[in-house]
Parts: C-alpha cells; sequence; structure tokens
C-alpha cells in the first residue's frame, strides 16, 4: 500500500447503535432532536433501520475543537473552544463547515456477459463468454474493494457502498466486512439490468431481492437506494418508499441535499455525481490519469469550501469496485483526502446520516417528484 503522510487531527465519532435515534452524538434529551423525531416520524423508520449507525470524520480546527466534536458539544459552545471564524460553519450541524459523501460501489460479478463496458472490443455473443471482461470485473472484488476499504481506513473516513445483491450473494463475507468496517450498505438492484425496462411488479421484486441479499449478508437493511445508472421510472420512488427506504441519489441537480414528496411523505434525495465519478471521467481504463482526476477532484473540493461560507455545501465522490480500487487511484484518492482533511470543518458523513440531517435542517430544497 501506499505510504501515508502525517495528517491533521480528524476525529471520528462514535458510531450508534441500531436504535431508532440513529443519531451522531446527540444526547436523547436533545430537544431539537425529539422535535424532529415528532415531527419526521415518516422518514425515522427507515432510517433506524441502518443497523451501522452513521459515522462522520470531522477536520477540526485546533485540538479544542476536536475535542468538542468528539463530545458531541457544538465548537461555538465548548468551554475553552478555539474556533476559526472561517472555518466555523453555519448551515451544517456540530459547526460543519462542507460535507463531503463518498459512494464506493459493489458490483463486481453482477454483471451482463456481454455489453457490460468492460475495457474489451465488444464480441457477438454467439460467440461464446467473454472471458477477460469477466476477470476485469473479478479485480474489483479481489483488489479493489479490499484496498479502498484499506484506503478508508487509513483516513477514517466512513462512505455508503451501494451494492448489487447479485454481486453480495456471490461475495456476501466482502460485504459483511464492508458493514463492519463502519460502512452503509445501499441498494442497487438485485441484478445488472435497466430498471428503467421493468414493471412495477418487477422493480418492486428487484428491490426486494436485493434487501434480502443485503440483509442475509450484513445483518442490516438498506435504506438508500441508487438505480441501474441512475434510471428509474416515474413509479420507483412509490415503490421504494413503500419497501421502506427513505432516500435515493439519483439527482445530480444540486450541491446539497434535498427533498421531494412521495405520497404526501418526504423522501430525502441525496445527490451523486457524474464530475467527482470514477466511471465517468476514467472510464474502463482511462484515458484520464489517475493525476489529473486527484486534481479535478482538489479543485472542486477548493471551490465548494468557498462557497460553504455562504451557504448550505456538499460534495460527492464516487468510487466503483474495479475501476477506483486500481493502485493509482487509489493513491490519487488519498491525495485528495489528505488534501480535503487539511482544511477545518470539513466532514465526511455517510448518505444515510445526510438524508436523516436534511430532515431535520432549516432551509432544505424541496423538488416535485
Amino acid at each position: 500500500m501506499t505510504h501515508t503522510p502525517s495528517k491533521p487531527d480528524r476525529v471520528t465519532s462514535t458510531p450508534a447503535s441500531t436504535s431508532a435515534s440513529l443519531s451522531i452524538s446527540r444526547r436523547d434529551d436533545d430537544p431539537a432532536h425529539s422535535d424532529f423525531l415528532s415531527r419526521r416520524h415518516c422518514l425515522r423508520s427507515g432510517l433506524a433501520m441502518a443497523a451501522a449507525g452513521a459515522s462522520m470524520t470531522v477536520a477540526a480546527a485546533d485540538p479544542a475543537t476536536a475535542a468538542s466534536t468528539a463530545t458531541g458539544t457544538p465548537p461555538s459552545t465548548a468551554p475553552g473552544a478555539i474556533v476559526r471564524p472561517s472555518a466555523q460553519g453555519r448551515f451544517w450541524p456540530e459547526g460543519i463547515r462542507l460535507v463531503i459523501s463518498v459512494s464506493m460501489q459493489f458490483e463486481a460479478g453482477a454483471q451482463t456477459e456481454h455489453g457490460n463496458g468492460s475495457p474489451y472490443a465488444p464480441m457477438n455473443p454467439a460467440d461464446g463468454p467473454d472471458l477477460p471482461a469477466r476477470t476485469w470485473f473479478d479485480y474489483g472484488w479481489r483488489e479493489g474493494i479490499p484496498r479502498l476499504l484499506d484506503l478508508w481506513d487509513r483516513h477514517g473516513v466512513k462512505v455508503t457502498s451501494h451494492m448489487i445483491g447479485r454481486a453480495v450473494e456471490l461475495q456476501p463475507a466482502l460485504a459483511k466486512e464492508i458493514v463492519s468496517r463502519g460502512h452503509e450498505a445501499a441498494a442497487h438492484g438485485q441484478t445488472w439490468e435497466p430498471h428503467w425496462t421493468m414493471t412495477e411488479a418487477q422493480e418492486r421484486a428487484s428491490y426486494q431481492a436485493n434487501i434480502d441479499a443485503i440483509q442475509r449478508a450484513t445483518g442490516v437493511r438498506p435504506v438508500g437506494f441508487n438505480a441501474y445508472w441512475m434510471r428509474g421510472t416515474p413509479r420507483t420512488l412509490g415503490v421504494l418508499q413503500s419497501l421502506g427506504f427513505a432516500y435515493h441519489i439519483d439527482d445530480v441537480s444540486a450541491d446539497e441535499p434535498m427533498l421531494t414528496e412521495v405520497h404526501g411523505k418526504p423522501f430525502g434525495i441525496v445527490p451523486y455525481t457524474l464530475r467527482c465519478n470514477d466511471i465517468a471521467r476514467l472510464g474502463a481504463e482511462g484515458p484520464m490519469t489517475a493525476a489529473a482526476f486527484a486534481q479535478e477532484l482538489k479543485d472542486e473540493f477548493d471551490v465548494l469550501y468557498e462557497e460553504a461560507g455562504r451557504r448550505r455545501r456538499m460534495m460527492s465522490v464516487s468510487t466503483h469496485d474495479r475501476i477506483g480500487g486500481t493502485p493509482a487511484r487509489v493513491k490519487a484518492l488519498g491525495d485528495f483526502l489528505r488534501h480535503a482533511a487539511s482544511h477545518p470543518g470539513v466532514a465526511f458523513v455517510r448518505k444515510d446520516q445526510i438524508a436523516r440531517w436534511a430532515l431535520e435542517l432549516p432551509n432544505v430544497p424541496r423538488k416535485r417528484s
């Protein structure tokens, strides 16, 4: 693995239990939290199903701020806390200035035999299986995810892993390890199949099978969803809501979380990304270099960090098992993580927690579904 230079102080909160509060550094007697639960009960039950509660890592401005973040006391009120005014966030809890949401897509093994986006030249399906393409995808579970998991551990980052059900069934121990290391297991459909071609019954069956596969392997029920290539149907959100999901990510229209109304109840949106996405920028095997991708991530971060002093900002980053998990790309991701963590008030937060915050925070944009 790559050598990791010394990093600035950062604090990882204690993962929440499986209780309905699903909180991060929040006391049960917090009036704001109690009010949130009463006002937003419709999503409470879904988010409470996340077994390994949301964790986050905060880059602190100084040791006093780090201590206050660890105890859950807002830095502005912690005794003796010294907070840089430029780093103190006004739009997120805990004095966070900028939230970074990282995805790790677990898809290897669930791909179709042909037309699956591998780097090899297309072949006629009648000619037989695409054997080298199979090995390219196998790299995702053999090397990619284990290497990415070590990267997240080195930097104290918790991510959301969108898991295709078939991939989980083939590698259940890996899915369980992802969750045991504090990351969120989210749904990505049962098979590598366009959801927009399905009937309502087929959609429901696919999502339920995906839930079951994840629960069997990890012991947790997913509350977040990502459709195949982000394309669902006009009825997808209703199906998801009826199955107990609390949020989806198939939206790239904002750099902050949003809410939409589904059957009269709020449903969370934690926007995804194509810009900061290895599969969209690097493709199967280039042409963009790992170093160029790292620089683009840093440039995106720098602009959002500056904007975060005036409005709520969130940066989304996406990795895929067989693409982002290569040695050079993991090195590039590590360079970005060090850059981001060197700025005070930056928090790496799982998507289930971001969705929960979206229900609690004021002035969250609302979209028509």
